[in-house]
């Protein structure tokens, strides 16, 4: 298989755990820790698997993962926008992490 850090989705599932664990460190959740820390964990088992997937000999081990990875990117899509209903993040950050979200799930879904 393909090293990780060669597949454009793990660099983009790579670049959103990065924005939201800036987000959760800045203090934004620090009302509902626990779903900072459900967020966290979400947003970086995308990463994770991708690149757990990528270490596998089989293209149907490696789409395992992916799938993985996918319902990762789905449950962290539904905590963002929990986070921003309950008044956690702002509209705008909302926005952006879930253009991010869309993007690494149409990649995750293409391969």
């Amino acid at each position: 298989m393909l090293p990780f850090r060669r597949l454009s989705v793990w660099e983009k599932a790579h670049e959103l755990a990065l924005r939201v664990h800036r987000v959760v460190e800045s203090g934004a959740l620090q009302r509902s820790p626990g779903l900072g820390a459900q967020l966290l964990r979400a947003v970086t088992a995308i990463p994770t698997n991708i690149a757990e997937g990528s270490g596998h000999s089989t293209q149907a081990q490696f789409n395992r993962f992916l799938e993985i990875a996918l319902a990762s990117a789905s449950e962290a899509d539904y905590q963002l926008l929990l986070a921003k209903d309950l008044g956690l993040i702002s509209a705008r950050d909302y926005a952006q992490f879930e253009a991010r979200v869309s993007e690494v799930r149409a990649m995750l879904s293409s391969l």
